[in-house]
């Protein structure tokens, strides 16, 4: 079937890309793409995490797939917790994250493969797993921007459980890079069983065991109960409007989704396209709406039950006069788009945060650190609620336009993902920028009052924001902290445009 892929590595996409042109629609597509990743981009897309799918159809309303990590059923002792942590130098940024099997949540990607193929899938679930199973036996050899991600979190993936599968074969202390070729056939035979035998093999039988041992006898907090319960959730989307189009995205207990729409409810207050893009107001204009949304998050998102309350007139109204008085005076994530000729989108996003350094048993896969990741537990660590789908900055989207275009979109970037996106869909909207302009188009991101400033941005604008903002951090070129909004769009008439974000080797095919 014709259609357009945008993801993160060319094996990825090409997955995708064999699914269309064997007649699968773009759902199953996605499929095969997300199992695909694990094996190319391993330190991003992982079955030890989770993620989640907004899917349009063609015909019947939109609906997200909630298969996101989920706390354990019981806490037990912090001090005996496997919980230690990494630094992962970024060369012009540093962030702490936490691994061992007491940063694991309930991973829910295996879940979500079976729920969005069950609704949605139009092949055998076995056939969409073939790419990814052809991959982990041939091998993917790592390309530059894989190595470099390899090098980042090096400590994480040459622990004693995680070497064997990620070690150069050259060098067994050390970690793989560019040319280095990774196989996995263990993952590839566990595909192959969980085909035939289904979820329960993952949910209810041998690995659900084999992790709750793990985790009994070496400081985890997963039992087996929490995998039996673990339920994949289906949600409508969160639906806002902009200047006359209308944004899809990932409602709550996802924060991403929510933050994006709040940033675009601020900008309704300004005429954004009376400046050029990339000069030095609307750079100020954009900077002024991440630190409200900053400021938001922190007012109403630490308790979930206030999140909805962020879209409230009364909430936009107090932010947008904070903003227009400002205007006045002045993390192992990956994406997948897919669009297909009948109509059908899928927007994909997944992580396995940094992985916990610890090896699901036979399945050639790393478990999560979702427990360990600052962004995800803003009460601290060892404070989460038990038994709660977790919060992710994640927001798989679709931006429908009123002339019946439509842009499929999302990023990786952690807490980087809300104004990676809200840059990229006032770039498309507000300026009407094609796609790939939209996607290469320099970026910024505030946090903490430190404003980080991506290269190609005008050294006149980079002087004057450089005064403005003391604590500021430039970046030379296009750099992966700002992100990886693969995009993938259908115009009116069933044409097909797209973009993989260069940021992180980003690939575009265009099945015909």
């Amino acid at each position: 079937m014709p259609g357009i892929v945008a993801a993160g590595h060319p094996v990825t996409a090409e997955a995708a890309a064999t699914i269309l042109r064997e007649g699968g629609n773009a759902f199953d597509a996605a499929i095969a793409a997300l199992v695909t990743a694990c094996v190319a981009e391993p330190v991003l897309a992982s079955l030890g995490g989770g993620g989640f799918l907004l899917a349009q159809p063609a015909h019947g309303g939109a609906r997200v797939f909630d298969f996101f990590t989920h706390t354990p059923r019981q806490r037990g002792s912090a001090d005996a917790a496997d919980f230690r942590p990494v630094l992962v130098d970024f060369g012009s940024a540093q962030q702490e994250f936490h691994i061992g099997l007491g940063a694991s949540a309930v991973p829910g990607c295996v879940g979500g493969i079976f729920a969005a193929h069950r609704a949605l899938g139009s092949m055998p679930l076995a056939a969409l797993l073939q790419p990814a199973v052809g991959a982990a036996r041939d091998g993917v050899m790592l390309n530059a921007m894989q190595g470099f991600i390899f090098r980042l979190v090096e400590p994480i993936y040459l622990t004693p459980s995680a070497a064997p599968f990620f070690a150069s074969h050259d060098d067994p202390d050390r970690i793989a890079g560019p040319g280095d070729t990774l196989r996995s056939p263990q993952f590839a035979d566990f595909l192959e069983v969980l085909a035939g035998e289904g979820e329960d093999l993952f949910y209810r039988g041998e690995v659900a065991a084999s992790v709750a041992r793990l985790c009994a006898d070496n400081g985890g907090f997963l039992t087996r109960d929490d995998f039996v319960r673990y339920e994949v959730m289906q949600r409508r989307p969160l639906m806002v409007n902009y200047r006359g189009a209308r944004l899809l995205t990932n409602p709550p207990p996802g924060s991403g989704g929510l933050l994006i729409a709040f940033g675009l409810g601020l900008l309704e207050s300004v005429k954004l396209a009376d400046f050029r893009p990339g000069e030095l107001e609307h750079r100020r204009i954009m900077i002024e709406v991440m630190r409200q949304t900053q400021r938001a998050r922190l007012q109403y998102l630490l308790d979930s039950d206030e999140a909805g309350r962020l879209l409230s007139e009364a909430s936009l109204q107090h932010y947008r006069r904070q903003f227009a008085d400002a205007v006045a005076v002045a993390r192992g994530t990956t994406h997948i788009s897919v669009a297909d000729a009948e109509g059908n989108l899928a927007s994909v996003t997944v992580s396995n945060g940094e992985g916990c350094g610890v090896m699901i048993p036979g399945t050639g896969n790393m478990l999560n650190n979702m427990l360990g990741e600052a962004d995800l537990n803003p009460r601290g660590f060892h404070c989460w609620p038990t038994d709660r789908r977790m919060s992710s900055m994640m927001a798989p989207s679709v931006l429908q336009f009123a002339d019946g275009g439509r842009v499929v979109t999302g990023s990786g970037g952690s807490n980087r993902i809300r104004t990676v996106l809200l840059q990229l869909i006032t770039n498309l909207v507000d300026y009407g920028m094609d796609v790939e302009s939209a996607v290469t188009a320099s970026r910024l991101h505030i946090e903490d009052d430190l404003l980080n400033i991506e290269g190609g941005t005008p050294p006149a604008v980079v002087d004057a924001l450089v005064r403005a903002y003391p604590q500021h951090r430039l970046f030379d070129g296009l750099n992966l902290f700002f992100g990886g909004a693969h995009t993938a769009a259908r115009d009116a008439g069933g044409g097909f445009q797209g973009a993989g974000d260069p940021r992180r080797d980003g690939v575009c095919l265009v099945v015909s």
